[in-house]
């Protein structure tokens, strides 16, 4: 592991929408967390930008290795802290600023052995703790109906019936353990990508991911966590990369702006708590012609930014932000 990582860390690695979240802050002053610290592409942004000290948070154990080249020379002003980023209110108080990136790490996959891709064989794997269940877990022990579910809910996969029943099938033959294996089998499961289409298990190996890690709920409990943890003024910064964890921001932006506006217009007006954030606008941000044509990746990005109010912390229901749910896994 430590020489693939050692291998990896000249490879270039563009961190998206930065420009636009810099831009969107300006000024960058105080103390920022950064929630998803990757390859450090955010964090070394913010503080060459001026932050006064960034809180660098992983799950992944090999983003501090990687990034041991580099650290040293921002001295105290860097502080790292392996965790999750649905604790930060726990690391942290008082925050200037929150920034997430909710895509995965191209240092992930670039990594076979770490199981993210289904272009590179590497065991079933997918843990971005490196701890707990991997896909392999759940592809071999979760039911059918189960996995259906996962691929659906999760992945938006319209033909997530169809490629469990080939799992269960498959599995019934001989452990699923490999990336590829698995792959092969979704890709049976559908017809062949037309040229300038994504991979047919590309929302499948998505879905995982995310059951893997639970992501979904990681987001909403970090969501929440941020407005506990931001001081008044202090920017929250959100870039996702598809459609359910952009809808899951924005309702909770939404929401938390007091902008969700009655479900019934002829029903009278409900009392309303003051607003946790304010929204410099509602639209997200999207990369522009030259960032897509450096960085294809930031084609799907999209980034919101909300300011923190005075009003205390509060709570919500993750249904109401739309977070997918599947009950139950292995």
């Amino acid at each position: 592991m430590a020489a693939a990582a050692k291998s990896d860390r000249s490879a270039p690695h563009i961190p998206v929408l930065l420009p636009a979240i810099l831009n969107a802050v300006s000024p960058v002053t105080g103390t920022w967390l950064d929630g998803t610290f990757g390859a450090g592409g955010y964090t070394r942004g913010l503080l060459d930008a001026g932050a006064a000290r960034v809180i660098a948070v992983d799950r992944d154990p090999l983003a501090f290795e990687m990034a041991a080249d580099w650290a040293a020379a921002y001295g105290d002003r860097l502080v790292q802290q392996r965790g999750v980023f649905s604790a930060m209110d726990s690391y942290a108080a008082d925050l200037d600023g929150v920034v997430l990136d909710l895509g995965v790490s191209s240092m992930q996959l670039d990594l076979a052995e770490r199981g993210f891709s289904f272009m590179r064989d590497g065991p079933l794997d997918m843990r971005m703790s490196q701890e707990g269940l991997s896909a392999a877990d759940i592809v071999n022990e979760a039911s059918e109906e189960v996995i259906a579910n996962i691929l659906f809910q999760y992945g938006e996969e319209r033909a997530s019936r169809r490629i469990a029943k080939a799992i269960a099938r498959e599995r019934a033959l001989e452990p699923i353990s490999t990336t590829l294996r698995l792959a092969g089998i979704i890709e049976g499961c559908l017809p062949r990508a037309k040229p300038g289409q994504s991979h047919p298990a590309t929302r499948s190996f998505q879905a995982l991911r995310i059951a893997v890690n639970d992501e979904y709920g990681e987001l909403f409990q970090g969501l929440m966590a941020a407005e506990r943890a931001l001081k008044p003024g202090g920017w929250l910064a959100v870039v996702t990369f598809h459609s359910v964890e952009d809808r899951m921001v924005k309702r909770f932006l939404t929401a938390r702006s007091g902008a969700g506006g009655n479900a019934n217009r002829f029903a009278p007006e409900t009392h309303r708590d003051a607003p946790q954030f304010t929204q410099p606008s509602r639209k997200a941000i999207s990369a522009d012609e030259a960032e897509t044509a450096a960085n294809p990746r930031a084609r799907s990005a999209r980034l919101r930014v909300a300011v923190r109010t005075d009003a205390p912390a509060g709570d919500i229901d993750a249904k109401s932000i739309g977070m997918p749910v599947v009950r139950e896994v292995i």
